[in-house]
């Protein structure tokens, strides 16, 4: 059964008002078309869950969506911190709850396995445990040391951006894998956005490297270009500029204000924004062309 909507209409959908939405991918893959829309559509109140927040939760944060942040490194990758983010700590109007990458990631694992918490080895961590009360001790049952344990994340939504899936949901990721499997499996609900909308066929092809499978699956969006500024293996480049253009940009609330109403609010959708980038853009983000070894799935049975 198709599961084919467009952004618009999967984020008036499945992102109210007050929800915790996790926007995965690491490095490439980050859903910043979804982040737009969610901007567009005037949504309040959001926790913004994240390993690490990147640009689209600090463009979120300037917007006004967000009331609280959870996280674990936060900052402007290469560049410096995020400056809405920070300062809305800061000065006490954004609540925020920061953790280790494992941290993290274990508050995912815990949530899709349905536990109340996931252990952890004891790390040198110890500044976040004192500051942060979700971090907690028990003992170990079988007599070693103390066990930290960090409490189950269960996002209402997650967003997981893919290179390709079928109209049903069943998606392939390749490149710099991140917490996407996890934190799908966690959520009440998932909206996939997707480069490419193929056949099941294609999908089939390819087993292993099938990481979000249909059946967590509510609304799959063919939305390519989704990531920029970020990258999408295969598909385009990451946009250094605009990361350095940002730290300019997001020092001063006008030209916060400004970058809204042109990239935002002026534009309909992804595929509008993308033109707006223009060729030249386009052509310093193509990346060629270098295919992986093909795999042999035969066995016994196939003539």
């Amino acid at each position: 059964m198709s599961k084919l909507v467009n952004l618009t209409e999967a984020i008036q959908s499945y992102v109210h008002d007050g929800d915790t939405v996790y926007a995965a991918g690491f490095t490439h893959l980050i859903p910043f078309a979804a982040g737009h829309e969610i901007i567009r559509q005037g949504r309040k109140d959001l926790t913004l869950a994240r390993a690490t927040p990147d640009l689209i939760y600090d463009l979120m944060v300037a917007a006004g969506c967000a009331r609280k942040v959870i996280f674990s490194y936060s900052g402007n990758p290469g560049v410096g911190s995020l400056k809405w983010l920070r300062e809305g700590i800061q000065n006490g109007t954004l609540e925020w709850e920061e953790y280790s990458h494992f941290g993290m990631i274990s508050r995912l694992q815990a949530g899709a396995s349905g536990l109340p918490f996931m252990p952890m080895r004891q790390t040198g961590a110890v500044d976040l445990e004192r500051v942060n009360p979700q971090y907690r001790r028990v003992k170990d049952p079988y007599g070693g040391d103390d066990i930290i344990v960090v409490p189950a994340l269960n996002p209402d939504v997650a967003i997981v951006h893919v290179q390709r899936a079928d109209s049903e949901g069943n998606a392939h990721i390749w490149g710099i894998l991140g917490e996407q499997r996890e934190a799908a499996f966690a959520a009440k609900h998932v909206i996939l956005t997707a480069e490419e909308i193929v056949d099941e066929s294609v999908i089939r092809s390819d087993p292993n490297r099938t990481l979000i499978p249909a059946m967590i699956v509510d609304a799959v969006c063919h939305v390519p270009f989704c990531a920029h500024p970020s990258y999408t293996q295969g598909y385009y480049d990451r946009d250094n500029e605009f990361y350095l253009a940002w730290e300019e940009i997001s020092k001063d609330e006008a030209s916060v204000k400004a970058y809204l109403d042109e990239w935002v609010f002026g534009v309909r959708d992804r595929a509008e924004y993308w033109q707006k980038l223009g060729a030249e853009t386009h052509r310093r983000l193509h990346v060629g062309e270098r295919l992986s070894t093909p795999v042999n799935y035969g066995s016994f049975t196939d003539e």
